[in-house]
């Protein structure tokens, strides 16, 4: 064992194709997981849907003076003798959600207060997202793996891609995704600040809008480790074994928050969302404020769309 405070030799890391094989074969259940969360939360949205150019019937509302009179429903309107009504449609300009959900070998780890292993939580909310985003007609995709596409089944289509993806890229390009789509990743973001601005740099350049899910293991915000303590880095196998770990804990938690910290005022400035879910937590929660973060600027600049 190595000796208090010293870093171990790094040893190898477990099988990546036996780690993508193993999370392809549980993707059924995470999906339906995903969908009991969507069923969950979803009762009385509306989705993103709203008033726009369509051919789908959305709502009968009042007609307002100095509205085209080709827009009025004279049936509709027959069955009232106080207001006559006009027939909105529904807007159906598709919109592109990219989505991605960190496979390294951090995202395993999981803590005897969580539920489910960060991997899991991540794999679940993008998933989730995928349903919530078929619904209401947008498209998605996942870098790396697929094309835009539009479909009412699209998380079962993305499940499936990745129930065939033995072997996943530990970080995709994302240099060739179009100005003004969205991108949601679900990561533990644990990597130095800068690689991770840097990574996501080319979003912010090519007017992406990204909202991130920082997926956090309750044991490793509180840091509820004492005595002598072997920690090993997943992504390298590197150890290092702590005399007395809790004389560790409040550096830790300082380097920890301000990590967290750095990365949302750097999404605050880019207009990014940044969410945090613990896995101690609901998904939903997390799917909730997200969901309503892609539907706050559908509009972006001078109403363009892509």
């Amino acid at each position: 064992m190595a000796q208090i405070g010293e870093a171990a030799v790094p040893v190898a890391t477990s099988d990546a194709l036996a780690r993508g094989r193993l999370r392809a074969s549980l993707v059924p259940d995470l999906l339906i997981d995903a969908r009991r969360i969507v069923n969950t939360v979803i009762s009385g949205w509306h989705g993103r849907r709203k008033r726009g150019i369509g051919e789908n019937f959305w709502q009968f509302r009042p007609y307002v003076e100095g509205e085209a009179i080709a827009r009025i429903d004279w049936r509709r309107s027959a069955r009232d003798d106080q207001h006559t009504y006009v027939r909105d449609r529904e807007w159906e300009a598709a919109h592109t959600v990219w989505l991605w959900a960190d496979p390294s070998p951090s995202m395993l780890y999981k803590s005897v207060n969580a539920t489910v292993s960060k991997e899991s939580r991540a794999m679940v909310l993008t998933l989730a997202l995928a349903e919530l985003l078929s619904r209401s007609g947008e498209r998605i995709a996942w870098p790396g793996l697929s094309d835009p596409f539009v479909a009412r089944n699209g998380a079962e289509r993305l499940a499936a891609i990745l129930s065939h993806t033995a072997e996943f890229p530990q970080r995709p390009d994302l240099s060739t995704i179009r100005r003004f789509s969205d991108i949601v990743i679900a990561s533990d973001f644990l990597d130095p600040v800068e690689e991770t601005m840097e990574w996501l740099d080319p979003l912010a350049r090519h007017g992406v809008r990204a909202h991130l899910i920082e997926v956090a293991d309750p044991a490793e915000e509180n840091f509820p480790y004492a005595g002598r303590t072997e920690f090993r880095d997943p992504e390298t196998g590197e150890k290092l074994t702590a005399g007395r770990a809790e004389t560790l804990g409040e550096d830790y938690r300082q380097l920890y928050l301000a990590r967290r910290e750095a990365l949302g005022a750097w999404c605050k400035r880019l207009s990014w969302s940044y969410t945090v879910n613990h896995t101690d937590r609901l998904a939903s929660e997390a799917l909730v404020r997200v969901h309503m973060a892609l539907g706050a600027g559908t509009s972006y600049a001078a109403g363009v769309r892509p």
